[in-house]
């Protein structure tokens, strides 16, 4: 099976959805090494006008595609146009062409797979940006039953795929993440800080973060800092500037984008993850959280629950008050924390980048099978 995968999410900074792009490649390419696996031949997809494709130890294997087509006129070309096709870009024939965002990488004769991860940009567009705002709310119905199986990262996203775009139960199939190869650590820290890891985007929901932060500090002699790990946005100003004055300098610090080889030392630092997202399809870093031990506090909303389960303590995502006590509860209650720390390693242990692979094999086949049917019915 001949796979083109649109590697452009993962060109440079890899967070959300470059981060599954990258790590599902290598699980495809483990797959195929492997005497047993199913014979997949992987090509990744890349083009910008200034970021290049380069040699990484973890896709040895993979076939390379660069081109220097500028990325919102390729975006604008593909997604309005559906042109130019991919086996022309590319310069070769495909069984697949997989997008891993929710419009479709047109592509003349492979079948076409989209990952939709979320359908936050369709019921709440004004927490969204730039091509996200003007295509994907506009967009997203027509490409997705154009495809021939979307792909989903948890049954939340299934869910709301099938009652939202119409897209039958039978064209979708959920492919989570899985977790890094990460060991969980022998203890927490003492003196370990309040972690929120995301981009710094509106349905991050940081206002109520800090809402529920600067609480604590007006109530509490000894307060673990917190620290914002992720890329800020143009829609992040207030939140920055918000944590430049007092109370808050004192105790918040952004740290910005965090390279995917200094996550783990990030984590191990941390006394324990806030989720505070109005909405994920997921939540990576939840699921990075559980992995090396780090016991979560989490907004009830989205897919976090799925992925979370009895692992986390919940708040509602409006209630900085709610949030402030299931911080205190995990800061004042060790063996309460401890529980949480064991359910997480357990529920984390169930997700793997090798399920998530093999998973997504079963897409491609079905997306083949469909492909081919619509052919013979022509």
């Amino acid at each position: 099976m001949r796979v083109l995968i649109d590697y452009r999410a993962a060109l440079r900074e890899r967070s959300g959805v470059g981060e599954y792009t990258h790590q599902l490649v290598r699980a495809l390419l483990a797959c195929a090494h492997r005497p047993s696996g199913r014979a997949v031949d992987v090509t990744i997809f890349s083009s910008s006008s200034r970021d290049r494709l380069v040699d990484d130890p973890d896709l040895a294997g993979v076939h390379r595609v660069d081109r220097r087509i500028p990325v919102r006129l390729l975006n604008l070309a593909w997604h309005r146009l559906g042109w130019p096709p991919a086996e022309l870009l590319a310069a070769g024939a495909f069984d697949i062409a997989h997008s891993l965002h929710p419009l479709l990488m047109p592509a003349r004769a492979a079948a076409q797979v989209v990952t939709i991860h979320d359908l936050n940009f369709l019921l709440h567009p004004e927490r969204t940006r730039a091509e996200i705002r003007r295509d994907y709310p506009a967009l997203a119905r027509s490409h997705a039953h154009r495809a021939d199986q979307v792909i989903v990262v948890s049954e939340f996203t299934r869910d709301q795929v099938h009652s939202l775009l119409d897209v039958p139960a039978d064209r979708i199939t959920v492919c989570p993440p899985g977790g890094p190869g990460w060991q969980p650590r022998a203890a927490a820290p003492q003196d370990g800080y309040l972690l929120f890891f995301g981009t710094l985007e509106p349905r991050k929901n940081l206002g109520t973060l800090l809402d529920a932060y600067e609480g604590l500090l007006s109530r509490r002699t000894s307060v673990p800092r917190l620290v914002l790990a992720g890329k800020a946005t143009d829609q992040s100003g207030p939140w920055l500037e918000r944590i430049r004055r007092a109370p808050l300098d004192r105790a918040v610090r952004h740290i910005g984008y965090v390279a995917p080889e200094a996550r783990e030392g990030l984590y191990s630092g941390a006394r324990l993850l806030v989720q505070p997202s109005f909405e994920e399809g997921f939540g990576l870093p939840v699921l990075e959280a559980m992995t090396i031990g780090v016991p979560v506090v989490a907004a009830d909303a989205g897919a976090l629950p799925e992925v979370a389960g009895d692992a986390a303590q919940w708040f509602p995502a409006t209630d900085p008050d709610a949030l402030a006590a299931a911080i205190e509860r995990l800061l004042d209650d060790p063996s309460l924390a401890d529980a949480g720390v064991q359910r997480g390693l357990a529920r984390a242990r169930t997700y793997s980048w090798d399920r998530t692979a093999l998973a997504t094999l079963g897409a491609y086949e079905r997306a083949l099978a469909r492909r081919r049917s619509a052919r013979g019915a022509a």
